[in-house]
């Protein structure tokens, strides 16, 4: 299994996000059930980094291949940085991202944009065969909008503004969002990393 990558996750989103910024690396990449791992894995860091460390090491102990993960959220400066790690769980992780959104605009009534500011941050972990491990983290600053917009995306995508575009996340179409995401950003590092460690040749 030495040629393959696995992603510590079975969100097709993030498998899509991955495939694509991938694509040129030599390696046949798998999620957790495509490489047919299933864990309960408990996140209980206290940092993104800590949790997307957590998952990978997990899966690491099931294969033999380099196996990736990350752990993602929202940070309002304004509400001291939450949702932060929490924003999965926020409110509940049976709570719809529409009710999320909503709750979070409404906690942001009559606050000014300049002290809106947040951010999307995404930490990616590697742990390699050899049983070493690196951390990267990438971030995408934004504001909340007054509103939700944007069919595209995902999570709090819709009330995620970046100035750059004057729009939310989601009204960006796929490959643009890809191109600043948080996400985008930390796996574009990883990638670097992978090169490094691994000598994965390119197709």
């Amino acid at each position: 299994m030495a040629n393959k990558i696995i992603f510590a996750t079975g969100n097709q989103n993030k498998m899509r996000e991955i495939r694509e910024i991938y694509q040129d690396l030599d390696y046949e990449i798998l999620s957790m059930k495509e490489a047919g791992i299933e864990l309960d894995i408990v996140e209980d860091g206290t940092t993104f980094e800590e949790n997307a460390l957590i998952k990978a090491k997990a899966v690491a102990q099931c294969c033999d291949a380099v196996v990736l993960a990350d752990d993602s959220g929202l940070e309002i400066d304004y509400l001291n940085k939450e949702p932060g790690v929490y924003s999965a769980r926020y409110m509940g992780e049976d709570t719809s991202y529409e009710i999320k959104n909503a709750n979070l605009i409404q906690r942001l009534e009559g606050v000014p944009k300049e002290q809106r500011t947040a951010r999307f941050v995404c930490a990616v972990a590697a742990v390699f065969p050899d049983g070493t491990n690196k951390v990267v983290r990438g971030t995408i600053e934004g504001y909340i909008g007054y509103e939700p917009q944007g069919e595209h995306g995902f999570g709090y995508d819709p009330i995620f503004y970046v100035d750059a575009y004057g729009c939310s996340t989601a009204s960006l179409e796929p490959e643009e969002k890809n191109r600043i995401s948080h996400r985008g950003n930390a796996l574009r590092m990883m990638k670097d990393e992978l090169k490094k460690h691994e000598n994965i040749s390119c197709k």
